[in-house]
């Protein structure tokens, strides 16, 4: 499905998405533990500890402290690949399901508060920003 968003528009549903994550009950992600969950959720895997680090350009140290997290908060699981004991498999978990349906909710909530609020928005808002500061 395209994106019709204006850049703009874009950064204000990614900024009202991470306050209503920040706000909400429970814990919030680092931007890298988001990226890596994204990753995990929104491409096909299997997902390895090496393939999240070569997608994410980052390195398998930062994926597994990442990965740590995510499993302390049952969003994401590791498990010995059987095919190769020498490999870890990333699996999905139930309550990261439901954390991505809860993103995509809140990101729903955002785009549409956003187009009604759209027209107001400088076309610009990076030079309008200069100007003010």
């Amino acid at each position: 499905m395209p994106v019709h968003n204006a850049p703009d528009q874009l950064i204000g549903i990614l900024r009202d998405t991470v306050v209503a994550l920040v706000r909400r009950d429970g814990h919030d992600l680092s931007a890298r533990q988001l990226g890596v969950f994204l990753t995990v959720y929104m491409s096909e895997g299997p997902h390895t500890v090496r393939g999240l680090a070569a997608a994410l350009n980052v390195s398998k140290p930062a994926i597994t402290r990442a990965l740590d997290r995510l499993g302390e908060l049952d969003l994401a699981r590791r498990k010995t690949d059987p095919q190769d004991r020498r490999s870890v498999l990333v699996q999905r978990t139930v309550k990261g399901a439901t954390f991505l349906r809860e993103i995509r909710s809140i990101m729903v909530e955002a785009d549409s508060a956003v187009r009604t609020v759209a027209p107001s928005v400088p076309a610009n808002t990076e030079s309008a920003a200069r100007r003010a500061g």
